[in-house]
């Protein structure tokens, strides 16, 4: 059996008078892929935030690698990393771009991990590296900014709606650089997405939220 990385019992966050999220236990497993589904507004990207470190729940346990959310320090935090549906991307060249977090991990010569990420995701080097943020499609800022997540191989991967505007081999080369990802690294990715064929090609479990709950999907 697998080691838990993620233990969340009787969490509940709270925005004004409105509870969005309401989980009585969710355990996720080192080198596992999850498949988040559900209606806007149900609580998905609430889930995917606290699951990146990046919102405190109102009330509830949260543990990561068996440490306390208030307790995880900036090392592990700095293995959780997360590609929100409207990727961000620095008004720079693409390589700067994808070399941002190696550089701020202190590493200097980034030439070679910035190719091999842009390999992965299927954007050619030569061609793309020092392109502008300006002169790429809508699929191809999508790609950038998941190299840029890849580049840094991280222990967890969180994708919020990665193929939502990106065409069917966009998404198949997302598909398959994710699982490149939990195969090479054993990284573990939790994935929301709209798309239920696609995240039964590529999740080992999937779960459907409503109203800030969960259930499993069959």
């Amino acid at each position: 059996m697998k080691e838990r990385l993620y233990h969340l019992k009787n969490l509940t966050q709270v925005y004004g008078d409105r509870t969005v999220l309401d989980v009585d236990r969710l355990d996720i497993q080192i080198g596992t892929i999850t498949g988040l589904i559900g209606p806007n507004g149900s609580g998905k990207s609430t889930l995917m935030r606290i699951l990146a470190l990046l919102e405190k729940p109102a009330a509830g346990q949260i543990t990561f690698q068996g440490q306390p959310l208030t307790k995880v320090p900036l090392d592990l935090r700095r293995q959780v990393t997360m590609l929100s549906q409207e990727p961000y991307l620095l008004k720079r060249s693409v390589q700067a771009n994808v070399s941002y977090g190696l550089k701020l991990r202190g590493i200097s010569d980034t030439r070679q991990q910035v190719s091999r990420a842009l390999e992965k995701v299927g954007l050619d080097p030569k061609r793309f590296a020092q392109r502008s943020w300006r002169e790429l499609s809508g699929g191809e800022a999508q790609r950038v900014a998941l190299a840029a997540r890849l580049v840094l191989k991280p222990q967890v991967l969180l994708l919020d709606e990665p193929t939502a505007s990106v065409d069917r081999e966009t998404s198949g080369l997302i598909r398959h650089a994710a699982l490149d990802a939990r195969n090479r690294w054993g990284t573990t990715l939790i994935i929301i997405s709209h798309q239920l064929t696609w995240l039964r090609q590529i999740a080992d479990r999937i779960l459907s939220m409503d109203y800030g709950r969960l259930t499993p999907v069959h």
